[in-house]
């Protein structure tokens, strides 16, 4: 029996400003899968994540996007991560004043409550953080620090990966994940990326470089050029991709 989509965007056109930058944009995801979208500066990647994400500072002027069958753009920001929608930012947002493990306790206890479970006490949060900062090396010190106020690039990213593993959700979007990570924090990121790959959860990788999909192959990879998607095919076209870039779509 065929698995019904977990995502499914059809002839999206979006803007910011009078700039129209999706012109056409069309994916499906289904449970399970990764997928993978690689293109050239200015090709609309990030677009597409902020306006999956629910950023108001993107205008969707025509198409749909539905999520576990529903309206994504009828829901808010908080609706869509509360439903499952996780963004891992190109370059993480600092937060000064606001401690790591604060925000991840209220950000998880927000989810529960949207789905009608009780909050996590002290005790119960406490056993859901520490293995899992343990597996991605994720110190007490950082946790104790206000989000990503003083990290590193790779720092950063980390922690990303981490609030991800952390908060469960059902579809990641993991924008340019790869920049400014050393082959060591890559190592260490993608494997908690793999460790993260269920039959119930779905992967959207945006990135330029190949070397990102050494660690973590992804089912299609799909070519973007002017706000929609030129080609698609299977891990080998990122190789085609890395011998010849991407003058063949311009």
């Amino acid at each position: 029996m065929t698995k019904e989509p977990l995502l499914e965007i059809k002839d999206l056109y979006a803007r910011v400003g009078e700039k129209e930058i999706l012109n056409g944009f069309s994916l499906t995801i289904h449970p399970g899968e990764v997928h993978a979208i690689m293109g050239p500066n200015g090709s609309g990647k990030s677009t597409l994540s902020n306006v999956i994400a629910g950023n108001p500072a993107y205008e969707v002027t025509a198409g749909h996007i539905l999520f576990k069958g529903k309206d994504l753009l009828t829901m808010t920001p908080d609706e869509r991560a509360n439903s499952g929608v996780f963004l891992a930012f190109q370059y993480p947002t600092e937060l000064p004043g606001v401690g790591t493990a604060l925000f991840l306790k209220t950000a998880l206890n927000a989810k529960r409550r949207f789905e009608g479970k009780p909050d996590l006490d002290a005790v119960g949060f406490m056993k859901r953080l520490k293995p899992r900062a343990q597996a991605l090396g994720i110190t007490d010190e950082m946790l104790k620090r206000p989000v990503n106020v003083g990290f590193s690039g790779g720092e950063k990213k980390k922690m990303e990966t981490f609030q991800m593993a952390f908060l469960e959700p059902d579809f990641c979007i993991l924008d340019e994940m790869d920049s400014g990570l050393d082959i060591d924090a890559l190592r260490t990121v993608s494997e908690a990326v793999n460790v993260m790959r269920e039959p119930h959860r779905s992967f959207l990788l945006i990135t330029h470089y190949q070397r990102l999909l050494d660690y973590i192959v992804p089912d299609y990879i799909h070519i973007m050029v002017n706000g929609r998607i030129v080609e698609s095919g299977d891990k080998t076209l990122a190789l085609k991709l890395e011998e010849k870039g991407y003058e063949d779509y311009k």
